[in-house]
């Protein structure tokens, strides 16, 4: 097995380039670094560095170890943070996925509130849109696809149903209406909101073809924050959900889409780990709360 400070050294010199630079960010000498990169040597039987004029260069084979234990090391130090609130008497640690709206509108709030009930809790938080899948939170708020099983060892509690808006210039032809149809969008200028793969695009892609034709995007901005920005300046139109499109800039309106009118599915997949996890169903509790009054959820009641 390899060591994980010997790994942990090894990486600080990859990403610092040099055995001295590594050894003054890590408070070690240049002789105790050298010592771990030599021992990890000959744990993994790689050649890790290489002569480069005066200093060293990471070997191809280096490169990928310093890749592939990027996961290994973030785990290993999660359980450290594990160890020390043991030893420090904190009674428990409590894991939360969630994609990034509703990270912005629900989760500042909500961990707050947990955290003034319980102060020896601890709250991890994880941007599952952009983590690796084999984190396993507590509680992981995501977009549900219908027909779809929950992971093993979860179990799913609805929470929000959040209907699709256009997002649209403000002296865009069609902002003085109340409600758009989706199909009065099809010569628009797209800029994507979201991943190409990720539960919400398809939503949107598959109402598009139900409105009879496919968006064109023109920029890919991925994300809706972004995507917003390219509206604001005119680039284009947008349709991304309600709980996306709460904070817009003067120049952006929000309008409501019909005919037909795309909903994502907000729900809480809970991992039912035998016991029970007192700060896992405070959580719940307080998610399923706040979607029983929509004008709590941190996004405005209408579009």
């Amino acid at each position: 097995m390899l060591d994980p400070h010997r790994l942990r050294v090894f990486r600080a010199v990859v990403s610092s380039g040099s055995v001295q630079a590594a050894a003054d960010n890590l408070g070690l000498t240049s002789s105790a670094v050298s010592q771990h990169l030599s021992a990890l040597a000959r744990e993994t039987g790689l050649v890790l560095f290489q002569r480069a004029g005066r200093g060293i260069a990471t070997t191809p084979a280096g490169l990928e170890l310093a890749s592939q234990s990027e996961e290994a090391m973030s785990q290993w130090g999660r359980l450290d943070s594990v160890v020390n609130d043991l030893r420090e008497g904190r009674s428990g640690r409590l894991t939360v996925g969630y994609f990034a709206s509703a990270g912005s509108a629900w989760m500042p709030n909500l961990v707050k509130r947990l955290t003034l009930e319980r102060p020896d809790l601890t709250v991890d938080l994880i941007l599952t849109e952009a983590t690796n899948r084999n984190v396993r939170p507590d509680i992981d708020v995501v977009t549900d696809l219908p027909d779809t099983a929950p992971p093993a060892g979860y179990r799913r509690v609805h929470l929000a149903s959040d209907p699709y808006v256009a997002v649209l210039p403000r002296d865009h032809e069609l902002a003085p209406q109340r409600a758009v149809g989706l199909a009065d969008l099809r010569g628009e200028t797209w800029v994507s909101n979201d991943l190409a793969g990720n539960p919400g695009h398809k939503i949107l892609v598959q109402a598009c073809a139900a409105a009879g034709f496919t968006p064109r995007f023109a920029v890919q901005a991925q994300d809706h924050y972004s995507a917003i920005q390219f509206v604001a300046a005119g680039v284009g139109i947008s349709v991304m959900p309600r709980l996306a499109a709460r904070s817009l800039p003067p120049e952006v309106v929000r309008r409501r889409i019909t005919d037909p009118a795309p909903v994502r599915e907000v729900v809480a997949m809970v991992r039912e780990s035998g016991g029970r996890n007192p700060a896992a169903e405070r959580m719940l509790e307080m998610l399923v709360e706040l979607n029983a009054h929509p004008t709590r959820r941190g996004r405005p009641a209408s579009s």
